[in-house]
């Protein structure tokens, strides 16, 4: 415990914060939605409602149960800190799913389409800010880093979409198409918000700057945003001049602030501006 606070302190805690409120996020939409409905939720989780329906075992008891040998692997294959968080996200989630039970007869809607959306969406937020911050429950996720690190070629979305309808097929025999139809809606749902949370908190623009005033530009880029700018060199095909072209990648909220900046310092700038996804470095996401 002393090693892991201590790697805690190390490295930035307003991570293991929002994975331990992601986590209880995600607690709240699998008692208040989904359990309501007697719907499932995908991977270790899904498991462990099925059990919790069939033998009334609290879900939270069987995810902590079936994580134990995932993590004593990954403690021994794979990255320290993603092992950390990931314990963090799970013993949060467990404990919170135990925690959270009551509040499953808290809601009484006769209506399991809002049950699944409203479960589906606050499970998509909830495990997208741990995504977000280098984390995870557990589950799944550890089976796939551990297979992609020995098979770095595997196509890990095949083996979770396996499994789900595994747990979907589940579904339909011991509860009903209808409920089997809803768990799929919710199991969408999360996918696709998780998708949206992990691209929304780090959106960034890729920016190409053509001017003739890129000294200024430049100037202003790097001290008033602190930004770094690439110059690249290039040659206009009609009036077969050199140019120097400005390369920069910013966060979607300082892109207003930019093009002020190329405005005020030419007015006849061209301007190219288009989406960034998937970047890592200094300033911006850090790989984990």
């Amino acid at each position: 415990m002393k090693f892991i606070m201590k790697f805690i302190k190390k490295d930035d805690i307003i991570n293991v914060v929002l994975i331990i409120l992601g986590s209880f996020l995600g607690c709240i939409s699998v008692n208040m939605f989904l359990t309501h409905a007697h719907l499932l939720s995908g991977g270790v989780t899904g498991i462990a409602l099925i059990i919790q329906y069939l033998f009334k075992i609290q879900a939270g008891y069987v995810v902590l149960i079936l994580n134990i040998p995932l993590f004593i692997l990954s403690i021994i294959k794979l990255n320290k800190r993603f092992t950390i968080y990931s314990l963090i996200g799970m013993l949060t989630f467990s404990i919170g799913l135990i925690l959270t039970q009551p509040i499953s007869n808290i809601l009484h809607i006769n209506d399991n389409l809002l049950y699944c959306i409203y479960g589906g969406v606050l499970n998509g937020i909830g495990f997208g800010i741990v995504f977000s911050y280098h984390g995870s429950t557990g589950g799944l996720d550890i089976i796939a880093m551990l297979i992609r690190k020995k098979h770095s070629n595997f196509d890990i979305g095949k083996i979770s979409f396996y499994i789900n309808l595994i747990i979907v097929s589940i579904s339909a025999f011991i509860f009903g198409i209808p409920n089997a139809l809803y768990t799929l809606i919710a199991m969408y749902l999360t996918s696709a918000v998780l998708d949206k949370v992990v691209q929304g908190l780090y959106k960034s623009k890729s920016v190409i700057i053509i001017t003739d005033k890129e000294r200024d530009v430049t100037k202003h880029i790097l001290e008033d945003l602190n930004r770094g700018v690439t110059m690249l060199y290039g040659e206009g095909a009609y009036t077969e001049k050199q140019k120097k072209i400005l390369f920069c990648i910013i966060p979607l909220s300082q892109l207003p602030e930019l093009k002020k900046i190329v405005t005020s310092c030419d007015k006849k700038a061209f301007i190219s501006i288009s989406d960034a996804s998937e970047i890592m470095g200094k300033g911006f996401k850090r790989a984990i």
